[in-house]
């Protein structure tokens, strides 16, 4: 199996049976983060929405290409905002016969959906209509209108923004990452999409008003024609980046070294355990692991109470929020040992 990236270390919790929790550190941010996650998402689906109408607006009042193409950035992340919450519900929805691992990993699914989304309905539609008024320019009116709207809707985006900033920020400054890092990082596939987006729509905005203002100084549409084209290639790179780090989750990738030093760590705590030889967690949702584990067990008991102590440990590790499951098997008396520093396994 491959292994998961980003589910961080933080102090443990209790999982409510009077014995602490192996993963507290998992079940922390896991809890904690799905919440977060589902009001991110919403904020940035109220403030796409009202900045959709009102660049549509000051779009056919100015007759802006860079306004339209913004019109269009923010109504394919309205839409991109709706598959996020579906990917947010879908996602935590419990295991069942057919999904014993849960449904988790159907959130980086709906989550390339809305990449996919963006490519098309933001991208391929500002470069298409920027080409077409480098063609039959068309000049722009009303410009104090577009200045307005581009204001509000900085704004709008900016506390976006700034709430999945806020997001991110803790799990960033425990890893010792910059928010770029841990964003990319990260495996909730929501919050990563809001912070791009929204990034690139301050971006976006910031193009279109230096387009408008051009074309207002100079009378030609052509750097406005310009600014279309130039939102649409951001808006194509945000969603290929996008679309490559959900299609990484689903095929599966190495975890972080400090996730798996954390979890070494954690199992080496356990006073029944007297080595750890194998290790590795496979990624099952956004900060959900399922762990596969060789370990060796303190005494020298007959079998069938190895396998009664393995079971009672796999069912301590699952009670964690974060932990879809757990699989141990003892361990070769000639494997070597592994500590929180080794990097393979």
């Amino acid at each position: 199996m491959r292994d998961t990236r980003d589910v961080s270390p933080a102090p443990e919790d209790d999982p409510g049976d009077g014995e602490p929790d192996l993963f507290g550190s998992l079940a922390h941010l896991s809890g904690s983060s799905r919440s977060a996650s589902a009001k991110t998402v919403w904020i940035a689906l109220g403030a796409n929405f009202l900045v959709g109408v009102a660049k549509s607006v000051a779009a056919v009042v100015t007759g802006s290409a860079s306004m339209l193409a913004e019109a269009a950035h923010s109504w394919a992340d309205t839409g991109n905002e709706v598959f996020l919450l579906v990917a947010n519900r879908r996602s935590n929805r419990p295991p069942d016969r057919a999904h014993p691992l849960g449904h988790g990993r159907e959130a980086y699914v709906w989550s390339l959906l809305a990449a996919l989304g963006l490519f098309v309905a933001g991208a391929a539609v500002s470069v298409t209509h920027g080409i077409q008024e480098l063609i039959t320019p068309e000049p722009a009116t009303n410009f104090a209108v577009g200045y307005v709207v581009l204001a509000l809707s900085f704004v709008l985006e900016g506390f976006s923004f700034l709430r999945s900033v806020r997001q991110a920020r803790p799990t960033a400054e425990l890893f010792g990452r910059d928010l770029i890092e841990e964003v990319m990082a990260t495996s909730d596939p929501t919050l990563r999409a809001v912070f791009f987006e929204d990034a690139a729509a301050l971006v976006g905005l910031v193009i279109a008003t230096g387009g408008l203002a051009v074309h207002q100084a100079t009378g030609s549409p052509t750097p406005d024609a310009v600014g279309s084209i130039l939102v649409g290639l951001l808006l194509a790179v945000v969603a290929v980046v996008l679309i490559d780090r959900n299609r990484q989750f689903l095929v599966g990738e190495e975890v972080d070294p400090r996730v798996r030093a954390a979890a070494i760590e954690a199992l080496l705590s356990v006073p029944e355990v007297a080595r750890v030889t194998y290790l590795r967690l496979a990624v099952v949702g956004p900060r959900m692991v399922y762990i596969i584990g060789d370990v060796d067990l303190v005494g020298d008991e007959t079998e069938t109470h190895v396998a009664l102590r393995l079971r009672a440990l796999e069912a301590r590790i699952s009670a964690s929020p974060a932990v879809a499951g757990a699989v141990l098997s003892l361990s070769a008396p000639d494997e070597p040992s592994l500590s929180p520093g080794s990097v393979d396994a």
